[in-house]
């Protein structure tokens, strides 16, 4: 099988250890990853704003940088829920028929790494080991669009050591929505204080998600409230051993001083 990775560009441009630790996890496991040098944004933003004709030049290079592959991955259930869900309507608006034939067909090999790891590989246990106490945010994409249900729950409850609690009100929106926290930032403020709320009751360490965008909006919250919890992505957790986290620890101890 030739899996290919999306890393987004996001996790590109500000959280490069998520891409990297979804190809750690993936090799683990067995699977040769190659990363397409030609991928670029997959056009969410211009999607969600109304321009979707300025979104199909970036929906027809997905296509033809990831066609060839036997499966694709990556790291946040917001932008494989616009390639599933947006690019072939794209392409039909824009009256390009054959585009949109093209994105439907790719876009069922897309996954996010949670659905890859369980459904297409059939693995929970991914070989991770993190003795810390953690609450997962299980993002509004991942939960409305993709409909990935508890995968991400399992694949954490195999985690050696592991200490995983319930996150109150943990299906409620964190707010950050994209432009949607431009737009409406003091909604989104409050939303987002509420999610941080939740999650200092649960005394957790760490805040796991299946989108950085989410951990950006709520882990911004959580530094300024000094809460002492630290956000990471479900691919990093599932990537780590307990040496990966405590030269984190040090790294962020070393950047406040």
């Amino acid at each position: 099988m030739r899996v290919a990775l999306f890393a987004t560009c996001f996790n590109d441009a500000m959280w490069p250890e998520t891409p990297k630790a979804v190809v750690t996890v993936l090799e683990r496991l067995g699977c040769t990853v190659e990363f397409p040098l030609g991928q670029t944004c997959c056009g969410q933003m211009l999607t969600n704003t109304g321009y979707a004709r300025e979104a199909l030049p970036l929906v027809e290079r997905f296509a033809d940088v990831f066609e060839s592959y036997d499966a694709v991955v990556a790291p946040s259930g917001s932008c494989v829920g616009s390639v599933r869900h947006q690019h072939s309507g794209v392409a039909r608006d824009c009256g390009r028929t054959d585009l949109a034939e093209r994105v439907a067909t790719g876009a069922r090999k897309v996954y996010e790494l949670s659905e890859f790891l369980v459904d297409v590989l059939g693995v929970t246990d991914v070989g991770a080991r993190f003795p810390h106490r953690v609450t997962y945010h299980p993002t509004c994409h991942s939960l409305r669009m993709l409909r990935v249900g508890d995968k991400p729950l399992e694949l954490l409850r195999a985690v050696r050591g592991i200490d995983l609690v319930e996150l109150p009100g943990a299906e409620e929106c964190c707010g950050f929505g994209g432009t949607f926290a431009l737009k409406n930032a003091d909604t989104s403020v409050a939303m987002g204080s509420d999610k941080a709320r939740h999650v200092r009751e649960t005394e957790a360490e760490v805040l796991v998600a299946g989108d950085n965008s989410c951990l950006a909006h709520i882990g911004g919250l959580l530094r300024r409230q000094r809460a002492g919890v630290r956000v990471m992505h479900l691919a990093e957790v599932l990537a780590s051993t307990e040496a990966d986290f405590a030269r984190g620890q040090e790294l962020g101890a070393e950047a406040t001083r």
